[in-house]
């Protein structure tokens, strides 16, 4: 996808607390053929898009008439989960669950009618009493879209009529041990590889009591990548267990590699090999404490984070004889919030002009949105206290939804928080229903549409039209 020249890749979104963390037929099939000709502009093919930078390419926004109410194009209500979906071709495909079950819709952008439905059978219990639906987006390839359920079940479904084409229960094949939360991570799609972030352990270890991950041993099986056409295992990788940050491509030398950021640690897999060319350890010493963001690339520099004690560091990766060596270019003070830069937890940090924006806090009391400066870690503003967050940018704005529902139109410049309208989408208005928390997934753009989803309906609204002059 195309990204403005002062606006290079990053990230945002989330998957759950975590991390992470979306009947009728409607006429003919819209999307007969396989997907090829589509502006990028009209697709988010994947979580956090094309790129990972959770933006889309835009002119003009910040002249359009955002203090007007947003219209409404459609809604439809949603099951248990917690992410938002993927579009492509004029279609968006939710993934949720109901009555025990996990299901997959393909919905007209147009319309909101229903294409088509598939659903199986869903075993899977919260240890902490969080919905049993998914934690994170499906992601959409040519022909095929690819979902990763909340208990490991990684299916391939054909996208004009729905079939299902191959299924791997990855939490039985390779023993995994019931992460806190379930299963957090999208599939990443590379030329014929579909990776995954899986985490198994020695059959043993699922005797070992629920909850006591410190327990848990790790089998080689952090990253496994199956066949695209036909989920036969291509190969494995990586001693660690699964997170809930979602894997991603960066490019070293001209090649691509795979970041992984893992329960213990941040791995760089070489994916033509099949295996992890190095790591360097990240995660707070609580044994609750989990990593959910995405790692934020600019050129060869990657930011990771946590809200528990870590916060942020960003690392200069660099490949040496086929190893990948972890240069630190600057890192939050362990153990001290308060003089930490950014504390990422339920959503991953836009990147824009050299700047991070993102909310910073693990809950809603010590939580702001924050703008910070990717190569110092030296921040320029904050905003919205005492609220988690996520962000979405579209051209020169940031669409900033609480987790209760408000949507903040705020002008992406770090030279201060300059908002010009809120949206307060948890508040009824004619045909649109209010959105109820938890909001913890991110706007998704495509073309005039935004996409956004509370605990209990989505809504479909169109950008507001340019100001009058």
């Amino acid at each position: 996808m195309s990204i403005p020249p002062h606006c290079r890749p990053g990230v945002s979104l989330k998957t759950l607390w975590l991390s992470v963390f979306t009947y009728a037929f409607f006429g003919a099939s819209v999307l007969a053929q396989p997907p090829t000709t589509a502006s990028p502009a009209l697709q988010w093919p994947r979580f956090l898009n094309s790129d990972f930078s959770g933006s889309v390419n835009a002119v003009g926004m910040a002249a359009r008439q955002w203090n007007v109410e947003p219209k409404l194009d459609w809604t439809i209500p949603v099951g248990d989960g917690y992410g938002l979906g993927v579009v492509q071709e004029g279609a968006y495909f939710h993934f949720d669950a109901s009555e025990r079950t996990e299901r997959i819709r393909m919905i007209a952008m147009d319309s909101g009618k229903t294409i088509w439905e598939r659903t199986y059978e869903l075993n899977y219990r919260d240890l902490y009493g969080y919905e049993t639906g998914p934690r994170c987006s499906p992601t959409c390839d040519g022909d095929l879209v690819f979902s990763f359920g909340a208990a490991g079940m990684l299916t391939a479904w054909a996208i004009d009529d729905g079939t299902k084409l191959w299924q791997v229960d990855t939490n039985e094949k390779y023993s995994v041990v019931q992460n806190f939360f379930g299963v957090g991570s999208a599939p990443l799609v590379l030329g014929d590889l579909v990776i995954v972030m899986v985490g198994g352990s020695p059959v043993a270890d699922q005797a070992i009591a629920p909850g006591r991950l410190d327990r848990v041993s790790p089998n080689g099986s952090l990253a496994v990548a199956f066949d695209r056409s036909t989920g036969k295992e291509l190969w494995r990788c990586g001693n660690d267990l699964a997170s809930y940050s979602s894997p991603r491509t960066m490019q070293i030398d001209g090649q691509d590699y795979v970041l992984m950021l893992a329960r213990e640690h941040l791995h760089l897999i070489d994916p033509r090999q099949g295996k992890s060319i190095g790591q360097t350890r990240f995660r707070a010493d609580i044994l609750e404490s989990v990593n959910a963001m995405t790692p934020v690339v600019e050129g060869t520099r990657v930011l990771i984070g946590d809200c528990y004690d870590l916060g942020s560091v960003v690392f200069d990766v660099k490949i040496e004889d086929g190893q990948a060596d972890f240069n630190e270019v600057w890192r939050d003070p362990e153990n001290n919030r308060r003089n930490q830069s950014l504390r990422s937890h339920l959503s991953t940090p836009v990147l824009c002009d050299g700047h991070l924006y993102a909310c910073s806090g693990r809950n809603a009391p010590d939580s702001d949105f924050r703008c910070v400066e990717f190569a110092t870690g030296k921040v320029k503003w904050t905003a919205l206290d005492r609220r988690r967050s996520t962000a979405t940018r579209v051209g020169e704005i940031l669409l900033v939804l609480k987790e209760t529902g408000p949507l903040h139109i705020v002008r992406c410049t770090p030279d201060e928080y300059d908002e010009l309208a809120v949206w307060n989408l948890d508040q009824s208005d004619g045909d649109r229903p209010a959105i109820t928390y938890p909001c913890w997934a991110a706007p998704v753009v495509v073309g005039e549409q935004v996409l956004i989803r509370g605990d209990g309906d989505l809504l479909c609204l169109r950008l507001p039209d340019p100001a009058r002059r």
